[in-house]
């Protein structure tokens, strides 16, 4: 039994991302959470109101995001009827990474699956400030759907690393068993001009190599010094389904949010953006 979060605004981009989910483990027995976090929209409606003001306020947007929760599992389950499918509401005053992070906890899930920015995000933007702080942040796999994308099988998928890190199979187990149920080739993908790998970094390598042995596996060096240059390019030229990253300190993913680079990627990023957790926050 597979269990995964949902966050939605109850914004197109986040239906998307729930269709996607449903279809993505059509074949598999989920339990889908889908969660609104309203503790921003609640602040932002009162402003500086009193206790009993601010509390009238939550018991009327909690009474009306669960029946928007109603409202978007009945239209998913008339889109994507399966019976090997069930949803359930949650409705919670909180910010949303604390929100998604206590459900990781307290039922174990396995992923988080998201639409790369919500309704009120800038247009010219891919990630919203939301999905950046949740791929940042929340302690599991973090799943980011591009707006607009309908879903077709991840056949293909691009895993670029420096092989600095040591990974550990717990964090792998879901990329195994995506490109395993679907026959994927993933792409490694190093990236560093000076090409030679050290002994750790060979070690690493290995480790990933005996890890994911049920996916046709892949191993190329790109030669550009701009790894966002590089990962959009491979992308582009190789009709990449999804693209892998890890959250871990040095890694490609981490650099990237540090110099606030990732919306380069993003502009040219059409497909889902896979992000795996490797750092304790």
């Amino acid at each position: 039994m597979r269990k995964i979060v949902i966050p939605t605004d109850f914004s197109t981009n986040a239906m998307n991302a729930l269709s996607y989910a449903a279809q993505l483990f059509k074949y598999q027995k989920c339990d889908f959470y889908l969660l609104h976090a309203f503790a921003d929209e609640v602040y932002d409606l009162k402003g500086k109101a009193t206790r009993s003001e601010l509390d009238e306020t939550k018991e009327v947007v909690y009474q009306r995001t669960k029946k928007a929760l109603k409202a978007e599992i009945s239209k998913i389950r008339d889109d994507s009827p399966n019976p090997k499918h069930t949803y359930e509401p949650v409705a919670s005053f909180g910010t949303l990474t604390d929100e998604i992070n206590d459900l990781v906890n307290q039922f174990s899930l396995d992923l988080v699956i998201m639409g790369t920015r919500g309704e009120t995000n800038d247009r010219t933007i891919t990630f919203g400030s939301n999905t950046l702080q949740v791929l940042k942040y929340v302690q599991c796999p973090v799943l980011a759907i591009p707006e607009g994308y309908k879903f077709h099988a991840p056949r293909q998928l691009l895993f670029p690393s420096n092989y600095q890190v040591p990974y550990k199979r717990r964090e792998l187990k879901l990329l195994c068993e995506l490109s395993g149920s679907y026959r994927a080739k993933i792409h490694m993908l190093y990236i560093d001009p000076t090409e030679k790998l050290s002994l750790r970094q060979e070690d690493n390598l290995r480790f990933l190599k005996e890890n994911l042995i049920k996916a046709q596996l892949s191993c190329e060096t790109a030669q550009e010094k701009d790894k966002t240059i590089a990962i959009t390019k491979y992308i582009v030229h190789n009709d990449i389904d999804m693209l892998v990253m890890v959250n871990t300190r040095h890694s490609h993913f981490e650099d990237m949010i540090h110099k606030s680079t990732i919306d380069q990627i993003g502009l040219h990023l059409k497909v889902p953006l896979l992000v795996l957790q490797n750092l304790s926050r």
